[in-house]
């Protein structure tokens, strides 16, 4: 008994459908392939480069306060009161505890960098930890901010889009370009007066 035609026409319709997605399908691993291996069509980001580094000790004091220090000179960047900055006290307790829950030495600093592309970021070389301050917003990315020493920014004039790259975000977003807030403003007076205080 020979088959209605309809029949026939749904079946060849069928398979051309089949052949055709397996070929789009093929083309597109294919042309994803290439364009892995050639880098056709990828933008590639060079990675940021570190501008400014700081080793930063934490000291404990019996106040309840924390002595920030320079660990290569010994220098006192700042003094966090009680019940002040509490996101820095928050963030280097974090850290801290980090460490004591693994049984790793107190006495290695810490590693404050701030990037070619303005961001900034705190590591812990021996738990691996690390914080972009990116994330956190303006506030709180200003809050470290002002922990890097002044002295160790370029001397050299550069250019115009250089300098913004390496300065303070305007609005606290890395890679952002302007003059810093106000409220972003380094508070170096603060720290300078807690200089001949004992920690």
């Amino acid at each position: 008994m020979n088959p209605h035609p309809l029949a026939r026409t749904a079946g060849r319709t069928s398979r051309g459908l089949v052949t055709g997605v397996g070929l789009l399908v093929g083309f597109v691993v294919l042309a994803v392939t290439v364009g892995r291996v050639e880098s056709v069509g990828l933008t590639r980001m060079e990675p940021a480069r570190p501008v400014q580094s700081l080793a930063l000790r934490v000291d404990d004091a019996a106040d309840g306060s924390l002595a920030l220090r320079d660990a290569d000179r010994g220098a006192l960047v700042a003094t966090v009161r009680p019940g002040e900055d509490n996101f820095i006290r928050a963030t280097l307790r974090g850290f801290a505890q980090g460490r004591l829950r693994a049984g790793l030495s107190r006495e290695v600093p810490f590693r404050l960098t701030r990037f070619d592309d303005g961001s900034l970021r705190l590591d812990d070389s021996l738990t691996g930890r690390s914080v972009d301050f990116g994330a956190f917003g303006p506030s709180n990315y200003a809050a470290f901010a002002r922990l890097m020493p002044a002295e160790s920014m370029p001397s050299e004039p550069m250019p115009a889009q250089d300098v913004c790259r390496t300065a303070l975000p305007a609005d606290g977003i890395p890679g952002s370009c302007g003059t810093a807030p106000t409220n972003a403003e380094p508070s170096r007076n603060s720290a300078k007066g807690a200089m001949g205080a004992a920690p």
